[in-house]
């Protein structure tokens, strides 16, 4: 997830020029790249051979026929010779695909389209896809019946992506491990608010619609992105430190939600003085009818909540999350862990500072849990489980058991240095156990062999 301008790449009697990109390159011989990086729950999900580097999107969405026009202009990189390439898209017709400005063939099949250009693409390359595609996106169902995807409203939709539901409303490399930075553009009728990640730049009325755009100057996985078109209430502040806070309302959650709305500013400024600068230009949230969506999500610099979700602590986790998974991402969705476990021990902190719970009562609760030892939080036994408790309770766990054997003030050292370490990148739990023994001087094989790896409940600690 997470600049503007596309590479345009010229091919002048074979010689190419333009810094150097050789997107196109007469003799170059590629192979097709890969569709999907192997992730271990989702092998199908993203793409190989090419490195997204910025989305910028066009969309044009009718609420009340739940038409979706859109133009997705993607801007990558080649990491192989390419003869073609896929990308990830769940519904929707494709109605024509560039590549550098030539048209290229492009087939569907299932959830894949392959994109075939005229003339390969040499490896490091930077090349420019455009892909324009229409209808009405869909609503996906996981297996454990949460929906994502592009949720409809009688006034609106929200679209929202944990873990794939953002291939319902844009073409891309759809896995975690590929960021890019996003323009987002949305058309809607005049005095409909359609609000995205990032900061807004700029709004534009003409013929009785108006275009909202949205800029993310930092990287963002795809899940990330978000959408909220609809009768909002969009209102900005600022942080005690000065960062912008854009939040969007329904008016039916904005009586409720007007108190804590308020209090965001300030806990934007806890997370800070816990794990670190904030990562993004901007911080936010968008609340809702509890009807519209059964979870909180943590999408980039906006987190959405359900009214009946919006309270302290899960403000506190959403926010942790900007940190930890949106800034530090997963490397592949076996990592989920990384993200579950910061967010949900921010949730502990946070209990301790205001609501006079100790961590460790915390701790006690969650060992208690039967359900925190279904498995090892960091192998799910298979997708169906990713937002299972022991990723969240057995995670955070996890980290209390770092906390006791590094101490405080390493355990903060960890904490802080983790987010500066990897922001904008992508981190695997292999990555984190070296990390917290490299730079606490201990060796921490104990706690990762009983709590991050061990079968059943350890004895009480």
């Amino acid at each position: 997830m997470e600049p503007r301008a596309a590479v345009r790449i010229v091919v002048a009697l074979g010689v190419l020029v333009l810094a150097g990109c050789t997107a196109g390159s007469v003799g170059v011989r590629g192979e097709p790249g890969a569709a999907g990086v192997r992730d271990p729950y989702f092998p199908r999900l993203g793409n190989g051979g090419y490195d997204v580097q910025h989305y910028d999107l066009a969309l044009d969405y009718d609420p009340a026929t739940g038409r979706l026009d859109g133009t997705a202009e993607i801007t990558a990189r080649a990491t192989q010779d390419l003869s073609a390439f896929h990308l990830d898209l769940h519904g929707l017709t494709v109605e024509s695909a560039t590549v550098d400005g030539r048209r290229a063939a492009a087939n569907r099949a299932g959830d894949e389209l392959t994109v075939r250009p005229r003339r390969d693409i040499g490896d490091g390359s930077r090349f420019r896809t455009v892909i324009r595609y229409s209808g009405v996106p869909r609503t996906v169902t996981d297996s454990d019946d949460a929906h994502e995807g592009w949720l409809r409203s009688p006034a609106g939709a929200l679209a929202v992506g944990e873990p794939s539901g953002s291939t319902a409303w844009f073409p891309g490399n759809h896995h975690p491990s590929d960021k890019a930075t996003y323009d987002i553009a949305v058309t809607v009728p005049k005095g409909v608010q359609a609000v995205s990640n990032g900061e807004r730049a700029g709004e534009r009325t003409a013929g009785g619609r108006t275009t909202h755009s949205w800029h993310s100057a930092e990287p963002m996985a795809s899940y990330l992105a978000i959408l909220a078109v609809g009768d909002l209430r969009v209102t900005t502040s600022r942080t005690p430190s000065g960062l912008p806070v854009v939040t969007a309302v329904d008016p039916k959650a904005a009586k409720a939600s007007a108190d804590l709305l308020g209090e965001l500013p300030d806990y934007v400024d806890w997370c800070a003085r816990h794990f670190g600068p904030y990562p993004f230009a901007s911080a936010g949230a968008i609340v809702v009818p509890s009807e519209r969506i059964g979870y909180a999500l943590e999408t980039q610099t906006r987190p959405v909540f359900p009214l009946d979700q919006f309270d302290g602590t899960t403000l506190v986790h959403e926010l942790a999350h900007q940190w930890f998974g949106n800034s530090v991402s997963p490397e592949s969705w076996r990592d989920i862990w990384l993200n579950e476990s910061f967010a949900t021990y921010a949730e502990w902190m946070w209990r301790e500072d205001f609501e006079d719970v100790p961590v460790e009562d915390s701790f006690e609760a969650a060992y208690e849990d039967d359900e925190n030892w279904a498995f090892p939080p960091a192998e799910p036994p298979g997708p169906d489980e990713l937002f299972a408790s022991p990723v969240y309770g057995r995670g955070a766990m996890v980290l209390h058991q770092v906390r006791e054997a590094v101490g405080d003030d390493a355990f903060f050292r960890i904490v802080r240095g983790w987010a500066a370490e990897h922001r904008h990148g992508n981190a695997s739990t292999d990555d984190f156990t070296a990390y917290a023994e490299e730079r606490s001087g201990k060796d921490l094989t104990e706690v990762w062999d009983v709590w991050l790896y061990g079968d059943g409940r350890p004895e009480a600690p």
